[in-house]
């Protein structure tokens, strides 16, 4: 199958996208990790990339596209992909298709993973991060065993700034502004399922599977 994944940050893209990959034997193909090893491998578009990262600019959409692509061409994308992370705005989206259609690839679906915004803040801004060995907790669903302090090393746990209530909102406000907006396009296609995302990771997958019929 070939998938584009949707959902805000925290809502759980990156863990279902792995799952599902697994389940489908098929690569699960992050912007972000190609990106870094187009970078790290100094490719000709890892080097054009570079040049606008290292200008603190963002990446065109041309070339983010070009990057995607590259990646796609792959033989171990020949019976299908997750793409996570790629498209986040219209425009992307449209010069996804246009690759796509180049490539005589079709989409079999775009899955939305919904999460409620409060269910987030919630999520995102209990986590907390073991700076000394780098364990991971959460103050609700994986709380430290001494209100705290790290399990592994005794050291306090912090939250991080990315995680901290003001930064999520701002996340969650340019999400709804830029990619919310590809749900609908998604949906015009006929291309949109919804998974709805539960406090379980197991219980999300199940739901994520019903909806694309595996």
């Amino acid at each position: 199958m070939k998938i584009v994944l949707l959902g805000a940050p925290g809502a759980g893209k990156g863990t279902q996208a792995k799952v599902l990959a697994e389940k489908l034997s098929v690569p699960h193909i992050s912007t972000g990790d190609i990106f870094r090893a187009n970078i790290k491998g100094n490719t000709p578009l890892g080097i054009k990339a570079k040049e606008y990262i290292d200008k603190g600019q963002l990446v065109p959409d041309e070339l983010t596209v070009e990057i995607v692509k590259d990646r796609l061409s792959n033989p171990d994308c020949a019976n299908g992909f997750i793409l996570d992370g790629f498209p986040r705005t219209i425009p992307q989206a449209e010069y996804l298709d246009k690759v796509l259609s180049d490539m005589k690839i079709e989409l079999d679906a775009t899955l939305l993973i919904d999460v409620k915004d409060d269910e987030i803040i919630k999520r995102m801004s209990g986590r907390r991060t073991c700076p000394n060995c780098g364990a991971s907790y959460h103050i609700i669903y994986n709380p430290t065993k001494v209100e705290g302090i790290c399990d592994v090393c005794n050291t306090a746990v912090i939250q991080r700034a990315d995680d901290a209530p003001e930064t999520v909102l701002n996340r969650l406000e340019t999400y709804h502004k830029q990619t919310q907006p590809l749900i609908s396009y998604y949906e015009k296609a006929g291309k949109l399922k919804v998974a709805e995302g539960a406090d379980e990771v197991e219980e999300t997958t199940a739901r994520v599977f019903k909806v694309l019929g595996i």
